[in-house]
């Protein structure tokens, strides 16, 4: 009786596991036709839009493919550089949709939004490489600590842009006052 629950684990074990291995080339191929099937089934849903929505469709499909070609090489052969570009991708791709969606604007209130898509695509590409120093064997922690401190520094100041921009749709002493905030909020 006590090796029905042994059994059980290690079948569970075995089939938990099974990621941890790369994929075959067959699985690869299966996996990329995959892929492509689902990105042209996007792309066929964006057809019958109109203006900016069909362009940031397409964007979400294009980006949704990068994602997923991305995360199979990483799964194909799982290593940080994959892992890095796995997190890129997926900034990248956002940044895109995000930045799109920016044209249904006008003045002020999308070049805020822009400066707000970019502020969060440094913060995701930022976080990205401080992951990537942090896992890697050879680092020491001064070297994270730099890349912590780099990134901290690119992502206030990408901040302090959209702040800026936000507060160029003010004016006089409002304005004044905005600019000074930011300035003291992001150190600038």
């Amino acid at each position: 009786m006590k090796l029905q629950p042994t059994i059980a684990a290690l079948c569970a074990a075995a089939f938990f596991s099974g990621g941890v291995f790369a994929m075959t080339s067959a699985e690869q191929k299966t996996e990329k036709t995959r892929i492509e099937a689902e990105h042209k089934a996007a792309s066929d849903q964006c057809k019958p839009m109109k203006g900016n929505a069909k362009d940031v469709c397409n964007k979400q499909a294009d980006g949704q493919k990068k994602i997923a070609m991305a995360d199979l090489k990483h799964r194909a052969e799982p290593t940080e550089a994959h892992r890095h570009d796995l997190a890129k991708a997926k900034a990248d791709a956002e940044y895109d949709v995000a930045k799109e969606k920016c044209d249904d604007a006008t003045g002020n209130t999308k070049d805020v939004c822009q400066k707000e898509a970019k502020a969060m695509h440094v913060k995701a590409l930022e976080a990205a490489k401080v992951a990537e120093v942090s896992a890697k064997p050879s680092s020491n922690p001064s070297d994270v600590a730099d890349a912590r401190k780099d990134a901290a520094d690119k992502t206030r100041e990408a901040d302090y842009k959209a702040a800026k921009e936000r507060c160029d749709a003010m004016a006089g002493d409002a304005k004044d006052a905005c600019v000074t905030d930011a300035k003291r909020k992001f150190g600038q």
